[in-house]
């Protein structure tokens, strides 16, 4: 096994010991969308609640998957 093959497999191992985060219900995500349109109007919307609602499914170390 080559050592990109070894890195490769060591990634797949990190991420298969990290719990899956589960996504909110159609409810839920209706009532975050009307949360981010009415910031969006009042021009509130900035990167840090966009942070606080979708940070949770960022990886932690922002690793492009591409």
């Amino acid at each position: 096994m080559s050592d990109f093959e070894k890195e490769l497999q060591e990634m797949v191992q990190q991420e298969a010991d990290k719990p899956e985060e589960a996504l909110p219900s159609i409810e839920e995500q209706k009532a975050i969308v009307a949360e981010l349109k009415r910031l969006e109007e009042a021009g509130e919307l900035t990167p840090e609640v966009l942070e606080a609602h979708f940070g949770k499914f960022s990886a932690d170390d922002s690793a492009p998957i591409h």
